[in-house]
Parts: C-alpha cells; structure tokens; sequence
C-alpha cells in the first residue's frame, strides 16, 4: 500500500515553520505498513494545490492533506479540494450546529468550517477544525497537535497488509564508499527490501547508517543477516537490533 503526503502553507515553503507534520507522518504511515513514495510541501495558492491532488491522488491507496483549514484568507484548502474535484462545497448541517454549540462565543466565525467539499466525510477526533475525507484524500489539520489527533483516530482505516520491518546499523570510521559492493549486493538479491545508506561527517571523521526497510519478512531477514555477516567485521561497528516500525 502507497501514500503521498501533502502539507499546504506559505509558512512551509519560505522555510518559516519546519514541516514536522510530514516526517510524523511519514513514520505514523511507515508502522502501519503504508509505503511513503511522495512528501511535498505547497503554497497557499489554490492552483498548485489542485494540480498536486488531481496529479498525485489517483497514484496511491491514501492522499495525506494538512493545512489551510482555519477562518482566515489563507485557509483555502476546502476550496481547492473542492475545486480538485470539480464539486461544490455544502454546509454539513449536524457539524455546524456541533461547530456553533462548542464555540458560541463566535458561532458565525466557527460555523464556516461546516462548509465541506460535496460528497465528503467530516473527521473528528479532536477540538479545532473538522478535517474532512474525500474518496483516497484525507484532509487533516495543520495543527501538529490536532493532527496527530486527527490522524490517529482513523489510523486502522488506513493500515495496510503487513507492517514494515526495518534494520539498521551504525558505522564509524566508514564511508559509504567502503561498503558500497555490500550495498549494491544486498540491493541486487532481495528486490523487495530497500537499502538506504546515510553518512555523517563529524571531526572525527565520518559515520554511516545502514538501514533495511521491507514488508516482506522473509526478505528482511535474509538481507538482514548478510548485511550484519558483513558489517560485522567492520571497524568499530555499532549494533542494532532488527525493530518492527
């Protein structure tokens, strides 16, 4: 199962606010066996974001939305979801009036959150804006807060058939370069497992993480135990356990 993540807000993109919703989100998806093959980031410009969910969408199992769902200018996100879709937006009687109720002391102001793209599902789970879902697209809010909330309500719906496992080992006094045949074999036997190396450079010189990420147990296993049969020999190596993410 595949999911693209999508964040929405000039804050993001001018570099104003670190876009934290995506890498939470990314790992949330990861232990529920959700592969993430796409993150992006977009203005508050309802042209880029409906070209982005009309492009991305009919690519996976899950769209994840967040941002643009408050009551000011740049909150546009039910508008450009609507557009993407080619629908109108309709007040979602029971919300607005459990919107006007829990905020009476702006009911016209909370109200407008009730406004949704036609043919979508409010979601709840938390006490700010409703999100909504609409076919594969799951709107939360921008909120990290709220939608870690959000989305964790509707976790179960969105887990896949089988949880990502994953590997991992850190090297020091490494380069990449001097495991890459270990790389390229382990790539070249088990398709199904991806194999990520990362270095960091420090004073002492440099690191590298080794990291094995599959759905396919079996795989893992097996590439797991060639690549610490391998590494294990390397200069001062520092384990660590296979973990289920």
């Amino acid at each position: 199962m595949h999911a693209a993540i999508l964040t929405i807000g000039n804050e993001l993109v001018s570099g104003d606010v670190p876009d934290s919703n995506a890498t939470w989100l990314a790992r949330r998806l990861e232990a529920l066996g959700v592969r993430v093959v796409l993150t992006a980031a977009v203005p508050d410009e309802l042209d880029r974001i409906v070209s982005f969910v009309r492009r991305e969408a009919p690519l996976v199992d899950h769209l994840i939305v967040t941002g643009g769902l408050g009551g000011t200018p740049d909150d546009i996100t039910r508008e450009a979801i609507s557009a993407a879709f080619g629908v109108g937006q309709l007040v979602v009687p029971e919300l607005e009036a459990e919107l006007r109720a829990r905020f009476p002391h702006d009911p016209e102001y909370f109200g407008r959150w009730a406004a949704l793209p036609e043919g979508a599902t409010p979601l709840g789970g938390t006490t700010g804006a409703p999100g909504f879902r609409i076919a594969n697209v799951w709107v939360l809010p921008g909120l990290p807060a709220e939608m870690k909330l959000m989305f964790d309500h509707y976790a179960e719906e969105l887990r896949g058939a089988a949880p990502i496992g994953s590997w991992r080992r850190h090297l020091t006094g490494t380069s990449e370069r001097d495991i890459v045949r270990a790389l390229v074999e382990a790539t070249e036997r088990w398709p199904t497992v991806l194999v990520g190396s990362y270095p960091i450079f420090t004073p002492a010189g440099p690191e590298v993480d080794v990291v094995l990420k599959s759905a396919d147990s079996a795989a893992l296993q097996e590439a797991s135990a060639f690549m610490a049969a391998t590494l294990d020999g390397w200069p001062r190596s520092s384990r660590s356990p296979t973990s289920q993410t």
